[in-house]
């Protein structure tokens, strides 16, 4: 283009500027027009800004070079990083791990053991991680409920109770069973129409074999306030090596396990079978125990039973594809129990 060209562009563009100043009402600038425009006028005098056609008044683009100067020396003044440096998630992660395996730790005492595994941080960033993750000062996390102890506590916990069943003929009778809290292994020790505490006594003695054959290391035993529970059955226990720890007054949940079982009980089979007489219903409740303890999933044992581990779960596409599945009726069909065809 040559310098003709140019002036005609000029002259063009001048002319057609006080038009547009005429017709338009106030122009909008964006941060990229103003940049621009500052960019390109501030080297020009201010007596030369002031004979421009310009959108603008000349001090309006100073203001705006003046504001673009500015923010770049702010933009270059911000450190990449505002404060310390943020701890490495592993070490997060462990610190979280004390508290929550250790209830009775501060924060400083995890500081202290992080200190003594060699992993060097202040106790100041040990409080913010847990107060991050909403976990307590240590004198509110030091309250163990009932529901934690049992859990803790379970491989040493034994549970028992008796409970009543109705006959087809409307006679009463009582059964005595007991469950393992850390594998939920059931024990129906016996039924009879009288239950007295010398009966009490004499299947306390059978538990206790049944144990030592099992090599059980049950510490405690939790039975309700039943007046058949005498003191002879709580020093049978004792002398085996099992205190008997008696549930609150009218507390079932303190015994929430067993109370569990019976309601399961019930529901699968005793509310679905007629008893006829007391010889049918120890054969009907051997044959419950059996399929519980052997078969029956448990979602507390990830769906295990108390003794059969789960199966190696099944990856070869062709036997997903053609699944031969077999029904086992138990107890007349009361209770179905499904295994592989063979």
């Amino acid at each position: 283009m040559s310098d003709k060209d140019k002036d005609i562009e000029i002259l063009v563009l001048r002319h057609q500027l006080p038009l547009l100043q005429r017709q338009v009402g106030k122009p909008t600038f964006t941060d990229s027009d103003r940049a621009i425009l500052a960019g390109l006028l501030h080297h020009l005098p201010k007596d030369r800004l002031r004979r421009l056609l310009l959108l603008v008044r000349p001090e309006t683009v100073l203001r705006w070079h003046r504001e673009l100067l500015r923010r770049r020396h702010a933009a270059a003044c911000v450190p990449r990083r505002r404060g310390r440096p943020p701890t490495i998630q592993s070490i997060r992660t462990l610190a979280l791990r004390l508290a929550r395996e250790n209830a009775t730790w501060a924060y400083r005492r995890i500081h202290g053991e992080l200190a003594a595994l060699g992993i060097k941080v202040a106790a100041s960033t040990v409080w913010e991680i847990l107060r991050e993750h909403g976990i307590p000062p240590a004198p509110e996390r030091q309250s163990t409920t009932r529901a934690d102890f049992l859990r803790s506590q379970a491989k040493a916990l034994l549970a028992c109770n008796l409970f009543e069943v109705r006959t087809l003929t409307r006679a009463r009778l009582y059964v005595f069973a007991v469950i393992e809290h850390t594998t939920r292994h059931i024990r129906v020790l016996g039924a009879t129409a009288h239950p007295t505490a010398e009966w009490i006594v004499q299947l306390g003695r059978n538990l206790l074999r049944d144990l030592k054959d099992a090599s059980s290391k049950a510490k405690f035993l939790i039975p309700d306030r039943d007046s058949k529970f005498t003191a002879t059955f709580d020093a049978l226990m004792t002398d085996a090596g099992v205190k008997v720890v008696t549930t609150g007054i009218r507390i079932p949940r303190m015994n929430s396990l067993m109370e569990r079982w019976i309601q399961t009980c019930r529901t699968e089979l005793l509310d679905r079978t007629l008893i006829w007489n007391q010889s049918h219903l120890p054969h009907t409740l051997r044959e419950y125990e059996s399929f519980y303890n052997e078969h029956r999933p448990h979602r507390a044992l990830e769906q295990a039973a108390p003794c059969r581990p789960l199966p190696t779960p099944i990856t070869q596409q062709a036997q997903l594809t053609h699944l031969k599945v077999r029904r086992r009726d138990r107890l007349g069909g009361t209770l179905h129990q499904y295994q592989h065809a063979a």
